[in-house]
Order: C-alpha cells, then sequence, then structure tokens
C-alpha cells in the first residue's frame, strides 16, 4: 500500500466518522423536537410499570419512545403482544435487532407515534417530558374513546396535567383513560 494509499483511507475514513457524528447529532435533535431524548428505565422500575399495567397474556402493549427495546422484551417474556415506536434511527435498529427472536409478538416501528392510532393498545408506557404531557392527554382520550373500553398507561417520572393517578409506585404512574 502506497503512502497516497494511506492518506486516502485516512480521509475517508475521517469523513465517514463525520457523517456518523453529524448523523447522531441530527437524531438526537429530532427525538428532543418530537418527544425527549432517550434514558433507559432502570430494572426496578421496569417491573414497576409492568406490574402497574397488569396486562393478561395475548393483550397489546405499546410502548412510546420504546429506545433500547428492553421494555417490549420484558413485554414479549409476559406473553404480551407489544409495539414500539421509536424516531431515533439507531436505538430503533437497536430495539429491532433485540427484539427479533419474539417473532410476530414484537413490532418495532421507526415512526413518530403521535399520529398513530393507539385504540389496538390495552397498556402504555412512556416516558416522556413534562411539555408533551398535555398534548399526549388529548391522544390518549382520543385513542380511548375509539377504543371503547379502559385504557391503562404508565407514565415514567412524569405526570399528566389535569389527571390524577390511580396508582404511584416509585416514579411510575399509573392512569386509565
Amino acid at each position: 500500500m502506497s503512502y497516497q494509499d494511506i492518506i486516502s483511507v485516512g480521509l475517508w475514513v475521517f469523513w465517514v466518522m463525520w457523517a456518523l457524528a453529524l448523523l447522531l447529532i441530527v437524531t438526537w435533535g429530532l427525538s428532543i423536537l418530537f418527544g425527549a431524548p432517550f434514558l433507559p428505565t432502570l430494572k426496578p422500575e421496569r417491573l414497576r410499570a409492568m406490574d402497574l399495567l397488569d396486562l393478561k397474556p395475548g393483550q397489546v402493549f405499546v410502548d412510546l419512545g420504546s429506545g433500547d427495546g428492553v421494555m417490549l422484551v420484558l413485554a414479549a417474556e409476559r406473553g404480551l403482544k407489544a409495539v414500539g415506536y421509536e424516531i431515533n434511527p439507531f436505538l430503533w435498529f437497536y430495539s429491532w435487532l433485540r427484539t427479533r427472536r419474539y417473532g410476530r409478538r414484537v413490532k418495532v416501528k421507526m415512526t413518530s407515534y403521535w399520529p398513530v392510532d393507539l385504540s389496538d393498545a390495552d397498556g402504555i408506557f412512556v416516558f416522556l417530558i413534562t411539555h408533551r404531557m398535555k398534548h399526549l392527554d388529548r391522544i390518549l382520550t382520543k385513542a380511548a374513546k375509539a377504543k371503547g373500553k379502559k385504557l391503562k398507561v404508565v407514565s415514567n417520572a412524569f405526570q399528566i396535567p389535569g389527571r390524577k393517578p390511580l396508582k404511584k409506585s416509585g416514579a411510575m404512574f399509573l392512569y386509565e383513560y
């Protein structure tokens, strides 16, 4: 390999690294703009969330902003059908890889959850931020009306304004629509 070849490869690696860094910054910015940045839910809190939802095998669990897919895995292990929505392509891909072994029981969709129809959900988990909770409340109210029966929602760390939680366990708040 000549000196020029080494420089050429080095420049190629440099520009690829810059492009990846820029892509990471853009995807992180999009997640802030449309929802919340990725913060993993701690294991004890994950278990509390699932226990609060108290879903039965075969019911539909939805994770709004599914991040690394850990809640989807937990739902699948409990016999639930799980659907995750993730806008960050890196997290979506990681989550998709992580949940492949559960086959059709888990779907990970790379899209914003704001426009989706949530009326099929029996239980929803969300780790959002304060200024988005009112908008989420309107969407959940609409989904519950379309469903025609109660919809359970667990919010990690942030309360839904104007709603009183049915239960609180650790940082988890259970709501029913």
